[in-house]
């Protein structure tokens, strides 16, 4: 079941008789039974009655609250799931230098081989010989990286080797906007300096939401991660997972809203007093949102099970492989393209 996203500045969701109701100036904007939701994501100024709050945490729907940047600010669940005895392994594998250190090698490693697949499928599809040789190169070189990532010995020299590899993608990047319009010379997060970097981060934001999401679905814990070590009210582990699915997702999710002009500079506003000096309006916000939808409902033939499903299920999926990973001591395979 997908989420529902509310991003209507103003706008109030209510609950009558079991269906969710977003209203504003009187008007009903959308409404959609309770049970096709599997959670609620508001955005910016938007609230929420306090029986709609009560009927969410009874059924066990929770409700997360993000800036209208995307930037999270909280979130309310109902009982918490738990597996108490996957946890305890979870502890225990985190702790093992040896066991978090191949975690994490194997999450850089999905990551690289990810990014390259990307740049290797645009390199082919372009008909501008100087564009793809830049991918192609690009491509070569995160190549020779993964037997790096592979062979890391600590943390701090697998964390370089990633570091490198996102520099060499970033720095092609913008040979992948086929559109006049886009400016992108690098990445940028803090805070993101245009219409580029700001919807790389809002993509960011949305997955990192669907994969913990799905981690406190299968129950472990995800504030204990292995390539991101754990720190306060940070969600390591569901930023640990979500690596491999970033260019997958979130980046061919941008480049298809940029090249088939989805999206224009104009979808786009500069907010000089806030945190991010350029966001999505109202009608971009929308428009992402529907086809940030519609690439988690895509479906695919999973890589490693063979199994047909869709991204949002591949996102559970991948977390449930991990916890099989944690309780039986077998390597983790991160998911990867082919």
């Amino acid at each position: 079941m997908p989420p529902l996203y509310v991003s209507t500045q103003g706008a109030r969701l209510a609950c009558r008789v079991r269906r969710l109701v977003v209203e504003k100036d009187d008007r009903v904007l959308t409404t959609v039974p309770a049970a096709h939701v599997s959670q609620v994501v508001l955005l910016g100024n938007v609230s929420v009655t306090p029986p709609a709050l009560s009927f969410l945490l009874a059924q066990g729907i929770e409700v997360v609250f993000l800036t209208v940047d995307g930037r999270y600010k909280g979130r309310l669940v109902g009982a918490e799931r738990g597996n108490g005895l996957l946890r305890l392994r979870q502890y225990a594998r985190v702790s093992d230098p040896d066991g978090s250190l191949g975690v994490a090698r194997a999450l850089v490693t999905a990551k690289l081989h990810n990014l390259r697949t990307l740049l290797r499928r645009y390199a082919r599809r372009t008909e501008e010989p100087e564009r793809a040789s830049a991918l192609s190169d690009a491509a070569d070189r995160l190549s020779d990286l993964i037997p790096q990532a592979e062979g890391a010995r600590t943390l701090g020299s697998l964390h370089g080797v990633e570091g490198r590899g996102s520099a060499v993608y970033f720095s092609v990047f913008r040979h992948l906007i086929t559109v006049p319009g886009w400016r992108f010379e690098k990445r940028a997060r803090r805070p993101p300096p245009d219409p580029v970097n700001a919807l790389l981060s809002f993509g960011y934001t949305l997955l990192t939401h669907q994969m913990e999401w799905a981690v406190w679905t299968v129950g472990l814990d995800p504030y204990l991660g292995f390539l991101h070590r754990p720190e306060s009210n940070r969600p390591s582990l569901a930023l640990d997972l979500i690596e491999p699915f970033r260019p997958i997702l979130v980046d061919s999710l941008v480049l298809r809203c940029l090249n088939n002009e989805i999206l224009r500079p104009d979808h786009f506003e500069e907010n000089p007093e806030g945190p991010y000096p350029i966001r999505l309006g109202d009608e971009g916000r929308s428009r992402f949102l529907r086809e940030w939808e519609g690439r988690l409902n895509l479906e695919l033939t999973h890589p490693q099970t063979g199994e047909r499903m869709d991204y949002r299920r591949c996102l559970e999926v991948e977390v449930r492989r991990l916890a099989h990973a944690i309780q039986t001591g077998e390597p983790f395979r991160p998911f990867q393209v082919r």
